[in-house]
């Protein structure tokens, strides 16, 4: 009996802890259709060890709040503090859990979830595991939206908590990848084959980016090296999305790839086909 009560003191005092765990945000988005399964809640986490030129989230880069400018409030968090004044803002499990729930109903009709992006979430482990874990508990599908740049310890730590990983695949020339991203692309390989080899679940997205990504050879070598190395068939390709060009405009950044047009549909159907024609499975 004592062992029993002390095991369940045990337990109790493991939750309250969770919960107390505080991390960094810069948005939340309900109802996301395109962030893994279903109708989902992405909660966008601050910080990215990435300084890609296309950067869609480019408020996401600083690890901490950083001054707003012209930037919105996070709209569905208002209360938070400094949300007002700041780009991003801090925030407990608790907290972030109690405004996930609002959407429980819509996530069991529609087998969605919770996508936890950036950024580079895994940029915060402890506050995203001990996210994944309560979601996990309550029974909400989970997604880690990730750019592979990070040691694959902290990839092996969240497995456990996550239903889905979606990795990121921008450039296979190493150079190319270095000069457009500020990182070498060895680790973000060198972490796919692992979690490949380890049976992680896994949707690779590959965003097409004008001149730069959807070349002809990029792709190919892409599309190569998954059917040589990997056991990997899941394949999505995110057109390039001009939306994100204003928030360079805000923050007073430079757009570095220049302005581009948004693809035709009938120029992603023949990308998709690249791929589905060596047996690809590509979300559309």
């Amino acid at each position: 009996m004592t062992t029993v009560s002390t095991q369940k003191e045990r337990n109790i005092a493991a939750e309250t802890a969770t919960r107390s765990v505080s991390g960094y945000i810069y948005d939340l988005k309900k109802y996301a259709i395109h962030d893994g399964p279903g109708i989902r809640t992405t909660v966008f986490l601050k910080g990215c060890p990435l300084d890609c030129w296309w950067c869609h989230n480019p408020e996401s880069r600083d690890p901490k709040p950083e001054p707003r400018g012209n930037m919105r409030p996070i709209k569905n968090l208002p209360l938070l503090e400094g949300n007002g004044h700041s780009i991003g803002a801090k925030v407990s499990v608790a907290a972030l859990m109690q405004e996930i729930r609002k959407d429980v109903l819509f996530f069991d009709e529609s087998g969605g979830g919770v996508t936890f992006s950036g950024g580079e979430p895994l940029m915060q482990p402890e506050f995203l595991i001990a996210l994944l874990r309560t979601c996990k508990t309550e029974g909400i599908h989970t997604v880690v939206d990730t750019s592979g740049y990070i040691p694959f310890r902290v990839i092996k730590e969240t497995a456990p908590w996550t239903d889905l990983f979606l990795y990121d695949i921008k450039l296979m020339d190493e150079s190319l990848h270095k000069k457009y991203t500020g990182v070498s692309n060895r680790r973000i390989l060198d972490n796919l084959l692992q979690m490949d080899q380890g049976g992680y679940p896994l949707l690779i997205r590959i965003p097409l980016i004008p001149g730069f990504t959807d070349t002809d050879g990029n792709l190919e070598a892409i599309r190569n090296f998954l059917l040589e190395k990997t056991r990997i068939r899941d394949v999505e390709l995110l057109p390039y999305n001009s939306m994100g060009e204003s928030k360079y405009e805000r923050l007073g950044l430079d757009y570095r790839p220049g302005k581009h047009a948004m693809p035709a549909e009938e120029e992603m159907a023949t990308k998709r086909a690249f791929f589905r024609e060596k047996g690809f499975r590509v979300r559309e």
